[in-house]
């Protein structure tokens, strides 16, 4: 089977505002607050203390003493670290919201429930109350690795189906006016996720009916992939790790075997590593040993039916 390809700063410390010692007691929380409100959102996230301080501009060692609640807080040094986190300086400051009587209920009520449940309701809350179901459905979103026929699968759906078809990865380039490698050479692997947010923001704004290929990664940015999930029919387009990277190498990319004896095994890593993120998409279209025609038939019915 034949398909096409899907394609730091020096940290510094930041100056401090000078506080008194003898601060009222009204403000003595402010700063342990303001620090439990960036770890919190540090490990929703999945990002480390250090990559958080690069991203910001400021040493590992001043970040730990704001999370600890230790350290004076420049307002540069704030804006600083809510552009790392993705988040605006007022989410950073923003009270927690009044706990109601209902909060407190489903809080109980998920409180109680296993982990695999959890993220059955989690998910089933955001598309049943996130948009029409009709809506979501007019956006068809191709999810999964290089090599299982995103491009040549979408690109058929599109043109049958008469819509756009957007391969995420082009916009991000076209957007940022740099090719992807580069991307993550200037702005590491936390920048390109929040450029691919962005863009993706948009190409949902601007296409009610698409047919959108999502690079691989998309799933370890809860919020790019939450987004992705609530306003697309999402299918994770799939193949047996043997052939993702014997489709890959013959388009003729052979830099997933450069130098790299045991691509294959990190390839397998991948996909398990993923495995159960890729599986909270709508559908599962699994085009191992398959023609592009056989494939291709499986995936209209799967998102037309």
């Amino acid at each position: 089977m034949s398909f096409n390809s899907d394609t730091e700063s020096t940290p510094v410390e930041a100056p401090a505002v000078e506080t008194r010692s003898d601060a009222a007691p009204s403000s003595s929380t402010l700063l342990p607050t303001l620090g439990k409100r960036v770890r919190e959102i540090r490990d929703r996230r999945g990002m480390t203390r250090k990559l958080v301080a690069r991203e910001a501009g400021v040493s590992e060692r001043h970040l730990a003493h704001v999370e600890g609640g230790e350290g004076n807080v420049s307002i540069v040094l704030l804006d600083n670290i809510a552009r790392a986190l993705d988040v605006s300086v007022v989410e950073l400051l923003a009270p927690e919201t009044e706990d109601t009587v209902e909060r407190r209920l489903i809080r109980r009520f998920l409180e109680r429930l296993p982990q695999h449940r959890l993220e059955e309701v989690v998910f089933r809350l955001m598309r049943d109350f996130g948009h029409e179901e009709s809506v979501r459905r007019k956006r068809i979103a191709l999810i999964g690795l290089r090599g299982a026929g995103k491009s040549t699968l979408g690109t058929r759906l599109a043109r049958e189906e008469g819509m756009p078809f957007i391969e995420l990865d082009r916009e991000i380039e076209k957007e940022t006016g740099i090719p992807g490698r580069e991307i993550f050479a200037l702005y590491g692997q936390a920048g390109y996720r929040r450029i691919e947010k962005r863009t993706l923001e948009r190409v949902i704004r601007e296409h009610s009916r698409a047919v959108i290929s999502v690079g691989g990664g998309v799933v370890s940015q809860p919020e790019s992939f939450e987004m992705l999930l609530s306003n697309c029919l999402t299918v994770w387009v799939k193949a047996t790790p043997e052939e993702h990277m014997a489709r890959v190498m013959a388009q003729g990319d052979l830099r997933p075997m450069a130098g790299n004896d045991e691509a294959m095994d990190d390839l397998k890593r991948i996909l398990e590593a993923r495995e159960a993120l890729y599986a909270k998409a709508d559908t599962v279209l699994d085009t191992s040993g398959e023609s592009a025609d056989e494939s291709f038939m499986k995936l209209r019915r799967l998102v037309m039916s």
